[in-house]
């Protein structure tokens, strides 16, 4: 029932859902699991042990599943998992996963990858994610769900972002990001909250006014971040606010990007 152009390579062992339509010269390994509907365009690579959802289109000169850019790779069985109704665009590289990651590098449903994003080994993105053209997420990061990461930006290792979270051209992340934040500037200062963002997916004003409340009290409360949030969550009946206050007390690699008083 799928189109598969005479010059493709379909390797025995890949699993090919129904109505797929696989371009010119394009490549799928032997371990490939393809959903229904899937489109490779052209010169697509996907290898490894990779699955891709239902009604994912791939763009031309995009590499999915190859091996990671880590010199710790011994050669181990990890895998790529990749979700539902995804745009990843030309020439976009998602490494696989390592043994000491975790074993898996995992898009979600409904994101964008703009032209020539990169995903790292161990990467974790949520839902309707888009990163835009030639922004790269190192090795080991978390993005949660409607998250933006703009062109030319660049993610530290181990760093994870939060739900709702924008981050602004050419910003270089190295420390983790609250839900709903606004990050920009060539040292990826947090610089207040992703209003748009909220309002755009119709958060109630009360919620947004709570969460300008609870960035208030981040950035000019008494004691350490930490304690600042940890009083938050005992004062809050905000599951946005919450959602910060969980994040903040959540494991991490990596220190806080703070409010500014």
């Amino acid at each position: 029932m799928s189109d598969i152009h005479p010059t493709a390579i379909i390797e025995d062992g890949a699993r090919i859902g129904q109505d797929c339509r696989i371009g010119p010269f394009c490549v799928v390994g032997p371990e490939v699991v393809l959903g229904d509907r899937v489109h490779l365009k052209s010169h697509v690579v996907v290898t490894g042990n990779t699955r891709i959802g239902d009604d994912t289109v791939v763009f031309p000169f995009s590499t999915l599943g190859e091996i990671p850019q880590d010199l710790k790779f011994k050669g181990e069985k990890t895998r790529t998992e990749i979700g539902r109704r995804n745009r990843i665009r030309e020439c976009v590289t998602v490494n696989a996963g390592t043994e000491g990651g975790g074993g898996v590098t995992r898009i979600g449903d409904d994101c964008l990858l703009m032209a020539c994003t990169h995903v790292a080994h161990d990467v974790l993105i949520g839902n309707r994610v888009i990163l835009v053209n030639s922004s790269g997420v190192a090795g080991h990061v978390i993005v949660e769900d409607d998250v933006i990461i703009g062109g030319l930006s660049g993610v530290h290792q181990f760093v994870r972002i939060g739900r709702g979270a924008i981050i602004g051209a050419l910003s270089k992340v190295t420390r983790d990001v609250i839900p709903f934040g606004l990050v920009q500037g060539d040292e990826g200062r947090l610089d207040g909250l992703n209003l748009v963002g909220l309002k755009r997916r119709n958060v109630p004003r009360e919620e947004i006014a709570a969460l300008r409340a609870a960035y208030r009290a981040l950035a000019e409360g008494d004691g350490s971040f930490q304690e600042r949030a940890r009083r938050l969550g005992e004062e809050t009946d905000s599951d946005y606010v919450r959602a910060i206050v969980d994040f903040v007390a959540g494991d991490t690699d990596r220190s806080f990007l703070t409010p500014r008083g």
